[in-house]
């Protein structure tokens, strides 16, 4: 899954270059020469520039400075769900990893990530996060297992060059369903390009799906008590799957592949080839760092809501864990990566400023659009502190950044969610490859075939 890097450790490579991240692989690390104590820490996705890399390199550099008996070791990574259940079975992950919201409470109930409770106490912000969101990665004892590094929301992609080729304003992205369909069939007449987008592969596909269907009123699974019951075959979802076989059959304003995954709908969509799309409200760092996206052309709303009492915006995170079968030392080591890496940031102002400061100075993204890992208030004080480097084109965003607050937000399946996203899968592909497909009776056979795996426990 991508070279191992060893992180430079001289003082001035820490001057010299800069720092950022995302994912997991490898394994933990036996204890390095000199009585130091190792560990591997996932770094950026495969293919990211190197002025990323080189900034990531940097970070571990200061870490290493602050912590002389500590040895890291980086690896590249971009999560799939095929590929970590992969790397979990094989016992090949690296002393710290992340995973999303949804892997976390499984891991956790099976016991496969190493309770670092006491170590995330002891750095003074245990009881400072948002409830809702630690969930995530905390047993029913209250023991933390994983620590919730990033949330985000699903908001809507949008290209504001091929919006100003199409006849609209890009200062105006669309706030109805009505208006994306109108605005896609715009784009794709004017332009020739997809006006608008899907997931379809890789888990990504039933992703999307569940956050359409969570944005017509419907939702995929009902938890009472213990026991989950799925409830895919809903009026929501049939909704959302109608409209895209309208905007794919009627208005042919999907373009013409229908197999895309997270890394290939970002990369058509910064080569230009995709008017709107929907993704998570962090995606412009990878858009950056992987695909050389033109900021200009980069626009941020926020995910239209059918009004109703049940529709809500699906979102999600990241967490950071660490490897069961680290020692106790390389855990106590792991943990201070997590606090340094990705905690400092977000509760202490100097911490904040030197990492957005590394970041800045590589050319990295600062300022992506977050939601509260704390509190909101916690949140505007973060924004505060780095607001002198931010770089990333923030006027254009402001559709999502002025209306994520007002939505309601909506968390993703409790139970099996990956597995229920591969089911889906199929039913997008079949939606937008089959004129003749019936919406029915696929929602209905993906009802049965999610219960059975909900069943199974």
């Amino acid at each position: 899954m991508g070279s191992i890097r060893k992180s430079a450790t001289a003082a001035a490579a820490v001057l010299a270059v800069a720092g950022v991240l995302a994912a997991c692989g490898g394994t933990a690390q036996p204890p390095a020469a000199g009585g130091k104590t190792a560990i591997s820490v996932v770094s950026l996705k495969p293919g990211s520039e190197k002025a990323a890399f080189d900034a990531f390199e940097a970070q571990v550099a200061q870490f290493e400075a602050a912590n002389p008996d500590t040895d890291v070791t980086s690896q590249e990574y971009e999560w799939t769900g095929p590929t970590f259940t992969a790397q979990l079975a094989g016992g090949t992950l690296p002393t710290v990893f992340t995973v999303p919201f949804t892997d976390g409470k499984g891991l956790v109930e099976r016991r496969q990530l190493a309770d670092i409770t006491d170590h995330v106490k002891s750095f003074g912000y245990a009881d400072k996060f948002n409830k809702t969101v630690l969930a995530a990665g905390r047993s029913d004892d209250g023991r933390i297992y994983a620590v919730p590094t990033e949330a985000y929301g699903v908001g809507l992609q949008y290209n504001r060059t091929l919006f100003t080729q199409a006849g609209l304003d890009p200062e105006k992205p669309p706030t109805t369903w009505a208006d994306v369909r109108n605005y896609a069939k715009q784009i794709a007449e004017r332009t020739g390009q997809a006006g608008y987008a899907q997931m379809t592969q890789e888990n990504t596909g039933g992703w999307m799906l569940t956050t359409l269907t969570y944005a017509h009123g419907g939702r995929m699974q009902v938890a009472a008590g213990e026991k989950v019951e799925a409830t895919i075959d809903n009026p929501g979802a049939k909704a959302a799957l109608g409209l895209l076989r309208d905007m794919r059959w009627t208005d042919n304003s999907m373009g013409s592949n229908f197999l895309l995954d997270w890394s290939g709908i970002n990369q058509e969509f910064a080569a230009g080839k995709i008017g709107m799309y929907m993704g998570g409200s962090d995606v412009y760092t990878s858009l950056k760092q992987q695909n050389n996206i033109n900021p200009a052309d980069y626009g941020l709303a926020v995910l239209p809501l059918v009004p109703g009492a049940q529709s809500g915006l699906l979102g999600g995170g990241t967490l950071a864990a660490v490897n069961v079968k680290a020692t106790p030392e390389q855990q106590a080591a792991a943990a201070k990566w997590i606090d340094f890496y990705y905690m400092a940031k977000l509760t202490k102002k100097d911490a904040a400023e030197l990492d957005a400061k590394t970041l800045a100075a590589s050319d990295q993204p600062v300022g992506v659009p977050k939601l509260p890992v704390f509190d909101k208030a916690t949140l505007s004080q973060y924004d505060e502190w780095i607001k002198p480097y931010v770089n990333v084109p923030v006027a254009q965003m402001t559709s999502f950044t002025n209306g994520i607050f007002e939505q309601e937000l909506a968390g993703e399946p409790v139970s099996h969610t990956q597995e229920m996203y591969a089911v889906l899968d199929s039913v997008v592909q079949a939606v937008l490859t089959d004129p003749a497909a019936n919406i029915d009776a696929l929602l209905a056979n993906a009802d049965a075939e999610v219960q059975s795996i909900l069943d199974r426990g």
